[in-house]
C-alpha cells in the first residue's frame, strides 16, 4: 500500500481552491506537496533543507525551518539534530506539537551529475533527519527530493507513483496551491539565489573602483569619527547624503527585471557618495536615524538604497554591509515581505553574527512578533526634540539599545529553541501560515559567545586597515592589519 500522507480524506466535499479568507487548501500526495513548497516559504529554494510541521488529523501546516545543505557530510548528524530540535521544541513551547514532519531536500545537480544522483547522495542525509526526528517522538511522514525540475520520495517505495526516474514537477503557476496563492495574493519572489544574488557584493572593475572610493572615505572621515571632536558634523553630513539620495530613488522608480533595476539604482550613485555613506552608516545613531524609513513613501526607495549599499561593499570591505543589509531585512519586514526580510537578516549575520539590531531582528522575525511593536518602543525612545534629516522625530540617545522601554512585553533574544549567534531562522508553529525560513553554522559546532551587550564599548567604528599592501584576504575576526575589528561607535550601543 502506498504510505503517502493524505492530510485529507479523498472523498472530502470541500473545494480545493480558496473561496474566502479563510478557506484552505487540500494537497493530495507528494507531487502536491512539492508544487506547494516555493508558496509556503516565500521563494524557490536552492540547496535547502527545508522541515516543516504538520499539526492534527487534516495535517495542517504549521511551522518549519530551512538551512542550506552543508557540504561537509560530517556536519550532517549535527545539523539534522539541530533541526529537529529547533522545529519540534519550539512548536511544543507553543502548546501545539507537531503530529509529523515533512522534510524537503533541494539541490540542483553538477555538470557531472543527474537528478537521481542528486537523490542517491543526499538519501544519508534524508535518513538522519528521520531518525532525528523519530527520537523526539516525531515521525516524518515524507522526505521529498526537489532537484533539476523531478522529485524523488524517500519514504514511498511504490514504483507506480515513485518511478525511480523520479516524477516531474508541475510547470509554475499551474498547481492548485498556485491558483490558491494568486487568490490570496500571496507572491513567490523567484529562487533563494536571485534574492541572494541582489545583496551580493559587485566584482570586477567595478568592486576595484568602489574599493579605491572606500579608501579615500575613510581615510578622510574615520580620523573625525573616532577622535571625539567631530563625530556630529560627519554624522549630519552623512544624514545629508542619504536624505538626498533616499529623494534621488523616490524621483526615479526603475522598471523592468530584478536585475534591470538594480543597475538602475547602482547608477544613481557615484563611488564616492556610496562610499560616504557606507562608513557613515557604521556609526550606530546614524543608522538609527535611517531605520525610521520604513513607512509610506520612504520605505520602497529606501530598501532599494539600502540594497545598493550593500552591494557597493566588496573585498575587505564585505562586513561593511552589515547595516545596510540589517536595515534591508527590518525595511522588508515592515513592508510584509519576510521572505526578503530573512534573506538579508541572514547575510547581515553571517557576515557579523554579533550585530545586535541583526540578532534582536532575525529573533523577532523568527518568534512571529509584529513588527508594529519594534517600531513604537524606537520611536519611544526617542527624544521629543530631535529632528531627522527629513523632518523626522529621531533617537540620538547613544546609550539607548533596541530594548522594550519601559515595561512593555515584547522579549527579543532570550529563545532557547534558536541561540542567539547562530544562523537558524524559525517559523512560528501556527498553523497554515505561509512565510518561514532558518539557519544554522555552516562549519561544525559554533562556540559559545558573549554577548556584545554584555560588553562596554567605547566610541569605536569599522574602519579598514591601513595596511593594505599585505597579500590574502583578511582574517574574519582580526582584519588584515591584526587586533580585534570593531564596528561600533557609542557606549553600549547595539549593532
Amino acid at each position: 500500500m502506498n504510505p503517502h500522507i493524505e492530510p485529507a480524506d479523498p472523498a472530502d466535499p470541500r473545494p480545493t481552491t480558496p473561496a474566502g479568507p479563510e478557506a484552505q487548501v487540500t494537497l493530495r500526495g507528494p507531487a502536491e506537496l512539492a508544487d506547494a513548497l516555493p508558496y509556503l516559504l516565500g521563494f524557490y529554494p536552492d540547496d535547502s533543507i527545508v522541515l516543516v510541521a504538520v499539526h492534527g488529523e487534516r495535517g495542517r501546516f504549521g511551522g518549519r525551518v530551512r538551512l542550506g545543505i552543508p557540504a561537509d557530510t560530517a556536519q550532517w548528524p549535527y545539523i539534522a539534530d539541530q533541526l529537529a530540535d529547533s522545529l519540534i521544541t519550539a512548536a511544543r513551547e507553543r502548546g501545539t506539537p507537531p503530529g509529523g514532519i515533512i522534510v524537503f531536500l533541494c539541490q540542483d545537480p553538477t555538470a557531472t551529475e543527474t537528478g537521481r544522483d542528486v537523490r542517491d547522495r543526499l538519501h544519508p542525509l534524508a535518513q538522519r533527519l528521520r531518525t532525528a526526528c523519530g527520537s523526539r517522538d516525531v515521525p516524518v511522514l515524507e522526505a521529498l527530493c526537489l532537484s533539476h525540475g523531478r522529485f524523488w520520495s524517500y519514504v514511498c517505495p511504490d514504483e507506480r507513483c515513485c518511478p525511480a526516474a523520479g516524477t516531474p514537477l508541475a510547470l509554475p503557476g499551474t498547481s492548485v496551491m498556485a491558483a490558491a496563492a494568486a487568490y490570496s495574493g500571496v507572491q513567490v519572489r523567484g529562487s533563494l539565489k536571485d534574492m541572494e544574488a541582489r545583496l551580493a557584493p559587485h566584482t570586477g572593475a567595478r568592486a576595484d573602483d568602489q574599493v579605491k572610493a572606500l579608501d579615500a572615505a575613510a581615510a578622510a572621515l574615520v580620523p573625525r569619527m573616532l577622535s571625539g571632536q567631530d563625530p556630529e558634523a560627519v554624522r549630519d553630513e552623512t544624514l545629508a547624503l542619504l536624505t538626498r539620495a533616499l529623494h534621488t530613488f523616490r524621483g526615479d522608480p526603475p522598471t523592468g527585471s530584478h536585475r534591470a533595476k538594480d543597475a538602475c539604482d547602482d547608477a544613481l550613485l557615484s563611488n564616492g557618495e556610496a562610499a560616504e555613506m557606507i562608513l557613515g552608516l557604521q556609526d550606530r545613531p546614524t543608522r538609527d536615524h535611517v531605520a525610521a524609513w520604513t513607512e509610506g513613501p520612504d520605505a520602497a526607495p529606501a530598501l532599494r538604497l539600502w540594497r545598493a549599499l550593500a552591494r557597493r561593499c566588496p573585498d575587505a570591505y564585505e562586513t561593511h554591509a552589515v547595516p545596510p543589509l540589517t536595515l534591508a531585512g527590518w525595511v522588508s519586514w515592515e513592508t510584509d515581505d519576510t521572505a526578503s526580510a530573512r534573506v538579508a537578516l541572514c547575510r547581515a549575520l553571517t557576515l557579523d553574527p554579533d550585530y545586535l539590531l541583526a540578532q534582536l531582528l532575525h529573533r523577532a522575525l523568527n518568534e512571529g512578533l509584529d513588527p508594529a511593536k519594534l517600531r513604537h518602543c524606537l520611536r519611544a525612545t526617542r527624544r521629543p526634540d530631535a529632528q531627522s534629516a527629513t523632518g523626522n522625530p529621531t533617537d540620538t540617545d547613544t546609550d539607548t539599545e533596541i530594548d522594550t522601554g519601559t515595561g512593555t512585553d515584547t522579549a527579543i533574544g532570550t529563545n532557547a529553541d534558536t541561540p542567539v549567534g547562530t544562523t537558524t531562522e524559525i517559523t512560528p508553529d501556527t498553523p497554515d501560515t505561509a512565510d518561514t525560513d532558518a539557519t544554522v553554522p555552516r562549519t561544525g559546532r559554533a562556540p559559545a559567545r558573549r554577548s556584545r551587550a554584555d560588553r562596554r564599548a567605547g566610541h569605536r567604528i569599522r574602519t579598514r586597515p591601513a595596511a593594505r599592501a599585505r597579500a590574502g584576504r583578511p582574517h574574519p575576526r582580526t582584519g588584515p592589519a591584526g587586533g580585534r575589528r570593531e564596528d561600533r561607535s557609542d557606549d553600549r550601543s547595539p549593532r
